[in-house]
């Protein structure tokens, strides 16, 4: 069996488990069994948290809001562009373009220095060089969304004071913009502008949430939409929400603390093969040296790290619980 028949085997077999994966996970009855029960937890349920999203989730199925469109859905370079303002950097996408390009010729060349095999120095260089930018962005957005939610809840009881000292609505979003550091200062400074360049203040809170995705956020642009079309006591409502908000942030620290255990053993089952090859390759180079020069063994080494990487993402998936 030769090279290119090793790989198109490797190739299909891959080709048959993502499909398998992918008609197991999209099952519409599961989907729908899941609603269901989900639909009676919250009809049933005495807890504060499930009536605020129920009523939150009856107001939204009743009202019927613009249509607006969800950025970075318009094509991946759209998308990429939506990640990198996400992370609060100022990066271009230009930027990302050539830093992504100069690690794979770097760790390409890199390797090849060491080991001499093109078809390995290739797939190590585009694994390594793409993956490292992307993991670093989406790092950098959970960084600066962690930081949001953590202070969020203060800019909502600040926002609470306003109303209930007889402040307007907007003139209480500029009291949190500069009041409130971090990211929550930033976004409710870049609402006010838009505010000031004639968008309405509901227009103005879309856009925000489409461009950070962050759930809270959203619960409180869904709030005051609601509240200016039908009226009721916005203090006491968005009080609720910092309630709530605060409680499902208590509910993510216990469920970090719960799951630390499973994470690092999830951590030190994936990189054990890795270590344990570097170890043997360090004690005996002669030993792993045809993972290096033989194709068969370089195209079974690509697949068993392709295999160990679908593992990994699966333990993390395992115990990566959401609330």
């Amino acid at each position: 069996m030769d090279f290119f028949q090793t790989l198109l085997i490797t190739v299909v077999i891959f080709a048959v488990l993502v499909v398998g994966y992918l008609v197991a996970s999209g099952s519409g009855v599961i989907k729908a069994q899941k609603r269901r029960v989900q639909a009676l937890r919250y009809r049933h349920s005495e807890s504060l948290d499930a009536k605020v999203d129920a009523q939150f989730r009856r107001a939204v199925a009743a009202r019927k809001p613009k249509t607006f469109k969800v950025k970075g859905s318009g094509s991946r370079t759209e998308a990429l562009a939506a990640r990198l303002d996400r992370t609060g950097k100022g990066w271009t996408i230009t930027q990302y373009v050539y830093t992504t390009v100069g690690l794979i010729l770097g760790i390409a060349v890199l390797v090849f220095i060491f080991s001499r095999a093109p078809l390995l120095s290739l797939g190590v260089g585009l694994v390594v060089g793409a993956g490292v930018p992307h993991m670093w962005v989406g790092r950098l957005i959970n960084k600066r969304t962690n930081a949001f939610i953590t202070k969020f809840p203060d800019g909502i009881d600040l926002l609470v004071r306003g109303l209930r000292s007889g402040l307007p609505v907007t003139e209480t979003l500029g009291i949190v913009a500069t009041e409130v550091p971090g990211p929550v200062g930033y976004e409710f400074k870049t609402v006010i502008d838009r505010i000031k360049v004639g968008k309405t203040m509901e227009d103005a809170l879309q856009d925000t949430a489409d461009r950070l995705a962050i759930p809270e956020f959203n619960f409180f642009t869904i709030t005051l939409a609601i509240q200016r079309e039908t009226g009721g006591n916005l203090a006491e409502t968005l009080s609720n929400l910092g309630e709530v908000l605060r409680k499902r942030a208590q509910m993510k620290l216990k469920i970090r603390a719960m799951s630390s255990e499973s994470k690092a053993s999830a951590y030190i089952v994936g990189a054990l093969p890795f270590i344990v090859f570097g170890l043997i390759s360090y004690i005996n180079p002669t030993y792993m040296g045809g993972f290096f020069t033989d194709d068969r063994l370089i195209v079974a080494g690509l697949g068993a790290g392709v295999w160990m990487g679908i593992g990994v993402f699966i333990m993390a998936k395992m115990v990566n619980f959401e609330i």
